[in-house]
């Protein structure tokens, strides 16, 4: 299934992607911000279950923010695994 979500409070200002059967991660695409990093999450996160993700990426921080990239990905996939 294909999520979409409107990040908060991050340089990016969505990110899509989609959960097969099993909650494992594909086709993340960030739209906006650092195309280096972002490329480094996306790689990270495909075919990762959604879970795992969650627990390692929950609450990272980016500087002064309260929140962070991976952070509002990990968000995204606890929304998206509610449904």
């Amino acid at each position: 299934m294909h999520f979409v979500h409107k990040n908060k409070m991050t340089c990016s200002r969505k990110v899509e992607f989609d959960l097969d059967d099993e909650n494992r991660i594909q086709n993340v695409v960030f739209t906006g911000s650092c195309d280096g990093n972002l490329k480094g999450i996306t790689a990270l996160a495909e075919g990762m279950r959604a879970e795992d993700f969650i627990a390692a990426c929950r609450g990272i921080k980016c500087g002064f923010r309260p929140t962070s990239c991976p952070d509002q990905l990990a968000q995204a996939l606890e929304e998206a695994i509610k449904k």
